[in-house]
């Protein structure tokens, strides 16, 4: 296969499995999902989705969320981890949001990185989730499968996110990022994979990856 029928044959699979594409953060607006995506660093999705109603219905916008103190915050998200650093995140950018934007979440990744705690990914989240603007933010299922497709060498997160916004059409950056997210979790994690199931790396799969595969299958 070319690599052009390898991306083809990608697309067209992540389509007929995910033709609806759920969002995994419940969210319910930029705001909302900003804070969602922060809190999901090292933790998992279904982690932070049970933690951000009980904030929420605390403060769901930048100027409630101000009232409360880093500490009271740090003990309501505690379940997710890494709670001082993102309690003083939460709380220092809806403060700059309220300073500079009036408390509305910018569109844009660069003033979004600029916020305490918000990484390039946590910002190219936030505009493809929630303004809809094409962006490809790569996390470790993406950056997995990039590499076990041949489609990136996979030596950082930086260079996979480039080689997917060089092989993959603009126009299907936001779904594709998700669908991809979606397909490593069911059928391509890390752990417990069985390639009889994925469907997409038994195809088109870097032939070193699946040379090791049948090799640790052998020696078990």
């Amino acid at each position: 296969m070319t690599k052009k029928e390898k991306v083809d044959f990608v697309l067209r699979k992540l389509q007929e499995l995910y033709p609806t594409i759920p969002v995994p953060l419940d969210h319910k607006d930029p705001y909302t999902l900003l804070i969602a995506v922060l809190m999901s660093a090292q933790s998992t999705d279904v982690r932070v989705n049970q933690i951000t109603p009980l904030l929420f219905a605390r403060a769901d916008n930048p100027y409630d969320m101000v009232k409360l103190s880093v500490d009271e915050i740090r003990e309501i998200i505690k379940p997710v981890g890494l709670s001082p650093m993102k309690a003083k995140g939460i709380h220092g950018l809806s403060q700059i949001l309220i300073d500079k934007y009036d408390g509305v979440v910018p569109n844009d990744i660069g003033l979004l990185e600029e916020f305490p705690a918000v990484g390039h990914k946590t910002a190219s989240v936030v505009v493809s989730q929630a303004f809809g603007t094409p962006a490809f933010p790569v996390d470790t299922h993406i950056h997995r499968l990039m590499y076990r497709w041949g489609l990136s060498n996979g030596k950082n997160v930086t260079q996979t996110e480039k080689d997917a916004k060089r092989i993959f059409p603009k126009e299907a950056w936001n779904d594709l990022h998700l669908q991809i997210i979606w397909y490593g979790r069911e059928y391509s994690p890390a752990r417990g994979w069985d390639l009889n199931k994925d469907i997409i790396t038994s195809t088109i799969g870097r032939k070193s990856v699946l040379n090791d595969y049948f090799k640790n299958k052998k020696t078990r």
